[in-house]
């Protein structure tokens, strides 16, 4: 008996791999079958090949088409997994991911080719004060521990005037809704904007959202949407994002940022080619980390752009919540009017990062960084402790959960962030090995029985 080998399966034209492959093969999930190998393979399984099939498989047979009694085994729970040498990755919280003769996943196997990976957008980590307007930087805030490390760093190390924005999410967890009030009395030279959709409006996002990805998170996405505006108006120059490390490597390895994203915002001839393009338009050429501010706000405003498509990355979330935003055109509409003013006037504020590796000394470690919160910003962790992933929503766990039911099953291509996050940040030491396998088991959602957190979600669209 004759069958497609574990984790890859036939779309189109196309097979693909859900999973991480082995080096040399990393992020190569898809390979292009001819007419004559497709109708072999929409047989299958198939008691027996004929040699004829055999020859038209060519290098596939043996290696996606496999005997049966040889195909790779999914394990059905985190008892069974196999883990990495090095790092809390595992073949149960990422179904199909592959190790070396070693015992090495390739998250860990390709740390020397990702080492410069520190951004999608240009890194910042010190700022001047702005004279055209009353605040320096802008940032996200949600309460949980990065948003506010980074409001941290801005307002009591660096001392700049910043100005806060919450979108207050219906599933904000209590201890993120206990540390905003902390840093409110924490910090003197931030000013707090909180803002919140309409429960008819959200009400239709979550809906749609929920039918599409099979929950309702729209993180940070909807936050841009309520808030661009709010930043042209108040001409800031910076909009600063603090995701940590692990979820910025996330995405490459997740197949929806290449390997030469991670380097544009530093490619001088790249750039110098899209300003020629803004000045025969007589338009004003971007500033660093403005062409990366316009080209988010457009996606969530219009969709992927045609170069995007062409490429071939895709990031189905992002794409997701788009469509589920576009339901709502009453929230779309400011958006496009302020994309519109901002591209012509220059008023752009720019999307930089702030290295948390570098500007803690080396390395972010989870644990250092919530005793610093704690002591200066009034920060209180959530119930769970030894959470240290995504700690200001109550239901992050029941998004863990539908990723991964969803990808398990291969309903979709996308591999949960948070298997991913918690594999890099443990092989990237911001928590040890044995803290990160412990939040797995007992703070994460992987688990392919239903999870209580989803009725929180659920309850909120559905009543």
């Amino acid at each position: 008996m004759y069958d497609l080998e574990s984790r890859w399966k036939l779309n189109g034209k196309y097979i693909e791999y859900y999973g991480i492959r082995k080096l040399p093969y990393l992020l190569k999930n898809r390979i292009r079958v001819n007419a004559k190998q497709r109708e072999i393979m929409e047989k299958l399984p198939k008691v027996e090949l004929t040699k004829s099939e055999i020859s038209v498989l060519g290098g596939l047979f043996g290696k996606q088409v496999v005997d049966v009694k040889d195909k790779k085994r999914v394990p059905a729970s985190l008892e069974e997994a196999t883990f990495c040498k090095t790092c809390a990755a595992n073949d149960f919280m990422i179904p199909g991911l592959e190790f070396d003769d070693n015992g090495v996943c390739p998250i860990c196997a390709s740390v020397e080719n990702v080492k410069s990976f520190k951004s999608l957008v240009p890194v910042k980590n010190t700022f001047e004060t702005c004279k055209r307007s009353r605040f320096d930087v802008a940032v996200f805030y949600t309460g949980g521990k990065d948003s506010t490390y980074l409001l941290y760093y801005l307002a009591k190390v660096l001392r700049l005037r910043v100005l806060a924005l919450t979108w207050e999410i219906p599933y904000m967890s209590d201890s993120a809704k206990k540390s905003i009030e902390g840093a409110k009395k924490s910090f003197d030279t931030v000013e707090f904007i909180t803002r919140r959709v309409s429960d008819a409006d959200l009400k239709v996002i979550y809906s749609e959202l929920f039918r599409l990805s099979g929950n309702t998170c729209a993180c940070p996405s909807l936050a841009y949407v309520l808030f661009y505006p709010e930043l042209v108006i108040n001409r800031v120059p910076y909009f600063v994002a603090g995701n940590e490390p692990a979820q910025i490597l996330g995405l490459y390895y997740n197949g929806m940022a290449p390997a030469i994203a991670y380097g544009f915002a530093e490619n001088k001839f790249l750039n110098a080619m899209i300003n020629v393009g803004r000045v025969l338009t007589l338009r004003k050429p971007f500033k660093s980390g403005q062409f990366q501010t316009l080209a988010t706000m457009k996606q969530l405003a219009y969709g992927d752009s045609w170069l995007k498509k062409i490429a071939g990355y895709k990031n189905e979330l992002v794409d997701n919540i788009v469509k589920a935003i576009s339901k709502v055109d009453n929230l779309v509409k400011p958006l496009k009017r302020a994309i519109r003013s901002s591209s012509f006037s220059g008023n752009i504020p720019a999307f930089v990062q702030v290295d948390f590796n570098e500007i803690c000394g080396g390395t972010y470690e989870w644990r250092k960084v919530k005793d610093v919160i704690e002591r200066e910003c009034g920060w209180v962790a959530p119930e769970d402790t030894g959470k240290g992933l995504h700690t200001s929503c109550k239901i992050e766990k029941c998004k863990e959960h539908t990723q991964f039911v969803r990808f398990y099953n291969m309903k979709s291509k996308m591999i949960p962030f948070s298997a991913l996050e918690i594999s890099i940040a443990s092989r990237s030491r911001n928590l040890t090995k044995e803290q990160a396998i412990d939040e797995i088991k007992n703070s994460l959602g992987f688990s392919l029985e239903r999870i209580p957190e989803c009725l929180i979600m659920e309850e909120y669209f559905k009543r």
